[in-house]
């Protein structure tokens, strides 16, 4: 079909901005695109620069001509396959807005539940009205949604967030420095925990004066043979070093594991989300390395055992 058939497909200049969303969202569905009508009214809104509230009040006003060159790209991007995150270059988390590229995985709501039990626990662990506060490291941070949100939600905690890919980082700060969380966060390149471990790698905080309170982590857990049956929106375009897990999707969690007897003391508090399956072969890798007062397994939206964290009650 040619290009200029494909936009008859879904556009004509004589349409209300309602017309033009009903006809991209049909197109999409033909395509087989999942959710087709909340993706284009989502990309809707990035090209009018519109609220949801004010697109459906000017749903019956012509479609500004100047955008429909705009329009047929925007529509042709996501009938590739390709997520309406990137495409619009932006995710909300935990009720802000983070800039994702295609070298960070999009921040998922059940993540969010991860941040409150980290929030939650660690506030038992420092009363948000006492002295003592917690130095927070997040493990392959990609946008940074965890480490900036416990940095914006508790300003006085001192976080730490790394990630293997400089690409990553470079978001992660980007995302900081828009919710005014730059001037309090570190940003470290690096494999896991490697960089925090006794003579860590080189340019990484020093290893005497980083003693990890809470650590955090969402890393990559989908085992290297399961990638290929991912849906195609995160198989085709979201990065391959932030999913491939290894053999069974738990080699991050060994590693990171194994790496906690080299770390200057050992976290008060763990935190893990992790794949279907994995909550409790997770549990029991804490379970052999250290004294731990409760490892709770902690249900996402969907009933799946989504994380597990680790809490030692009292300090070294």
């Amino acid at each position: 079909m040619s290009d200029h058939k494909n936009e008859q497909a879904f556009f004509a200049p004589s349409f209300t901005i309602r017309e033009a969303c009903m006809q991209a969202s049909s197109f999409l569905q033909r395509l087989g695109v999942m959710e087709p009508r909340s993706n284009v009214e989502r990309l809707l809104m990035h090209l009018l620069g519109l609220e949801r509230s004010k697109l459906l009040l000017a749903w019956g006003e012509p479609f500004p001509a100047e955008h429909a060159e705009e329009w047929v790209k925007l529509i042709r991007r996501k009938a590739a396959g390709e997520p309406v995150q990137y495409i619009i270059g932006e995710e909300w988390f935990y009720g802000r807005p983070f800039a994702v590229t295609p070298a960070t995985l999009i921040p998922r709501p059940e993540t969010e539940l991860l941040v409150e039990a980290v929030l939650e626990a660690a506030d038992h662990l420092w009363p948000p009205d006492g002295e003592a506060v917690p130095t927070v490291v997040d493990v392959g941070t990609g946008t940074g949604a965890i480490g900036v949100t416990l940095a914006s939600q508790r300003p006085r905690w001192r976080v730490c967030a790394s990630d293997l890919s400089p690409d990553a980082l470079a978001v992660a700060r980007t995302n900081a420095a828009r919710h005014e969380a730059a001037g309090r966060m570190a940003f470290v390149q690096g494999d896991l925990l490697a960089p925090f471990a006794k003579h860590g790698a080189a340019g990484a905080p020093d290893a005497d004066d980083i003693r990890i309170d809470v650590l955090v982590s969402n890393p990559p857990y989908i085992p290297a043979d399961d990638l290929a049956g991912l849906q195609p929106e995160v198989r085709d375009f979201e990065p391959r070093l932030a999913l491939d897990g290894g053999t069974d999707g738990l080699d991050p969690y060994r590693r990171m594991v194994e790496q906690l007897p080299a770390l200057v003391q050992l976290p008060r508090i763990v935190a893990f989300e992790l794949g279907m399956g994995q909550a409790h072969d997770v549990a029991a890798l804490l379970r052999n390395v250290g004294e731990w007062d409760d490892i709770r397994i902690i249900t996402d939206y969907g009933g799946i055992e989504r994380h597990v964290i680790a809490i030692r009650t009292s300090g070294d």
